[in-house]
């Protein structure tokens, strides 16, 4: 995930804004009621210092977290969207992979309503390691947490797991590990970023909005490889690996079969394109030890991997993003 300023880059505007707080009260979210918007949103309505505004469509079905006001805008046309974000001190866009389009019109909007702090639509796995990877585009538009575990695991063309059937496909030996994320963990770093005063306070320089203003923000649940879920898979599901079918596959062979289901127009071609990637020998999933994270800093809790796995195998023959 990344944290940008959008007046911040303007000195002139900066000098006519009358700041009247160090901290961000009020907070515009796209997606409120989304897989992983929801979760942020009754992330921030729980520290009680933010006013949550939902972003919604006329037509949108999503049921709203309690407490949050709503504003239905029409993307077509862009006054609506200004209009609904006049007086938010911040952003936060949570669209679909299929909705991308809208992002520029809600940065806009923001632009000339006043924002001056958006959390844009840049959840994903590894943004700093672009020149690895030159020819993946959608690692290098986004910024990251990982992939979200409960959303992963249950999708075979994702983590290569078919919990249902109860059978693996380990990419090369399954030892390549990945920093992955749960969406209450995603919640709670949204609102723990948004909780930090503007301006360091106490000589806390790296404490602070500015002091991560147009920068990446590493966090993370766990890092872990393909065997450890396995792991807690069979202690989740009460099964042995004997009871499951173990299959392997080069990494570079089942990234040439997502690109060429790609081609052939197949969704799942695409998640198996980006993740991957992700579980390559070169390390490039593990952004933990090659980055570092900011859980420590935002104060985030070690989470329990056979509870999010749980949440997983309960979302398991559900519909799936790739078509699955």
């Amino acid at each position: 995930m990344s944290l940008k300023s959008l007046t911040n880059t303007n000195e002139e505007l900066n000098s006519a804004i009358k700041v009247t707080s160090n901290y961000i009260t009020k907070v515009a979210i796209v997606g409120a009621g989304g897989n992983s918007g929801k979760f942020m949103t009754e992330a921030l309505l729980r520290t009680d210092k933010h006013t949550v505004t939902a972003i919604t469509r006329p037509d949108s079905k999503s049921k709203l977290p309690e407490g949050v006001i709503p504003k239905v805008v029409d993307y077509e046309k862009p006054e609506t969207i200004v209009e609904a974000l006049k007086g938010q001190d911040a952003l936060v866009i949570t669209l679909g992979a299929f909705a991308l389009s809208n992002e520029v019109k809600l940065i806009v909007a923001a632009d000339e309503a006043g924002v001056q702090w958006i959390l844009p639509n840049e959840w994903s796995t590894y943004p700093g390691a672009h020149e690895l990877i030159k020819d993946m585009l959608f690692y290098q538009m986004k910024i990251s947490t990982g992939f979200w575990y409960e959303w992963s695991l249950p999708m075979p063309s994702a983590f290569g797991f078919d919990i249902i059937n109860r059978s693996v496909t380990f990419f090369d030996d399954g030892e390549a590990k990945i920093s992955v994320s749960t969406w209450p963990q995603v919640g709670r770093a949204v609102a723990a970023l948004l909780g930090l005063p503007i301006n360091a306070e106490g000589g806390r320089g790296d404490g602070s909005l500015e002091s991560l203003n147009n920068k990446d923000v590493y966090i993370n649940s766990f890092t872990i490889n393909q065997t450890e879920m396995l792991e807690s898979l069979l202690r989740v599901t009460g099964t042995k690996s004997e009871d499951w079918n173990i299959t392997k596959v080069p990494a570079d062979e089942r990234l040439a079969e997502g690109l060429k289901e790609i081609q052939e127009g197949k969704h799942s071609g695409f998640a198996k394109k980006l993740y991957t990637r992700a579980f390559y020998p070169d390390g490039f999933g593990d952004f933990e030890h090659n980055e570092g994270t900011l859980n420590s800093l935002l104060g985030l809790p070690k989470e329990d991997l056979d509870e999010a796995t749980k949440v997983a195998v309960e979302r398991a023959g559900l519909p799936q993003w790739a078509g699955e």
